[in-house]
């Protein structure tokens, strides 16, 4: 691809490290003859727009930004790769272990804390689980929820943790956190060990993946791809960028881990209840 102009990755700069992983991925490209750019927004709403207006030819979404892709783009775009590590999570709805609620309809009454409203793991999934259970969040429980960095998807884990820390300090009857995030709050010290348990946890779904409307010239999108499921955990060069990252390796992007969230953005009408289109 030498002589043409780069191609065009969008991603959302929600902590600084995002500088130095683009930095190093921008390098490890063009030493493999793919020339990238990197364009960083500040909100993913920014990021779907760009993506959709041919600003960036490919976008490094929150799964909650792939579902406002595929709903202004009517179906229209696709999840051409993802992390090893997006497939399959689980969000936790924990309770303290002095909790007397045994399943998701005893939050009845409750008060359930969150993270930021856009928060797929920490907020959207688990409300729609609760909503499933027959009990209506913001109606049937109260809802508190801890808005850090509102734009970013919960990408930043700080409301997430605020949850946790809400829990923790009894002024809620249960939190959502990522699965993952839930050890770490244990192992860091927000969650004292031995006093919370699972209530209940989520089917599992898939979280970020890199976006492409399904009419970006081949030319452009396909060398970045390949290039991109090409890399090595094993190589020296980028290993720590992929571990930044929080990879060891990229695979092909799949859509039917995205099912829950769809449900949940039509159930919580969090885009004005617009259909959502086809592509799981």
């Amino acid at each position: 691809m030498s002589g043409d102009k780069p191609v065009r990755i969008g991603a959302v700069a929600y902590d600084p490290k995002v500088v130095t992983i683009w930095e190093g991925f921008k390098e490890y490209f063009a030493k493999k003859g793919v020339a990238i750019d990197y364009v960083l927004y500040s909100t993913y709403d920014a990021q779907v727009d760009a993506n959709l207006s041919g600003e960036v030819d490919v976008a490094w979404n929150s799964p909650l930004a792939w579902v406002k892709s595929q709903i202004l783009s009517h179906g229209g775009c696709r999840a051409i790769a993802m992390r090893d590590t997006d497939r399959g999570l689980t969000t936790k709805i924990i309770v303290s272990s002095r909790s007397r609620m045994g399943d998701v309809p005893d939050l009845r009454g409750g008060r359930v804390a969150v993270g930021a409203s856009d928060s797929p793991q920490a907020t959207l999934i688990p409300l729609e689980m609760v909503a499933d259970s027959g009990v209506k969040p913001g109606k049937d429980c109260e809802v508190l929820y801890h808005n850090v960095m509102v734009g970013k998807h919960g990408d930043h884990v700080g409301g997430e943790r605020d949850a946790a820390k809400a829990l923790a300090a009894g002024r809620v009857d249960a939190a959502c956190v990522l699965d993952a995030n839930y050890n770490v709050f244990i192992n860091e010290g927000t969650l004292d060990p031995g006093t919370t348990r699972v209530l209940a946890t989520t089917e599992p779904f898939d979280h970020c993946n890199f976006t492409a409307p399904a009419d970006a010239p081949a030319e452009r999108v396909q060398p970045f791809l390949d290039t991109l499921l090409a890399m090595s955990f094993e190589d020296p060069a980028v290993r720590p960028f992929m571990e930044m990252e929080g990879l060891r390796k990229w695979l092909p992007g799949r859509t039917s881990g995205y099912r829950q969230l769809e449900r949940a953005v039509q159930r919580f009408r969090f885009y004005d209840g617009a259909a959502l289109g086809a592509g799981s």
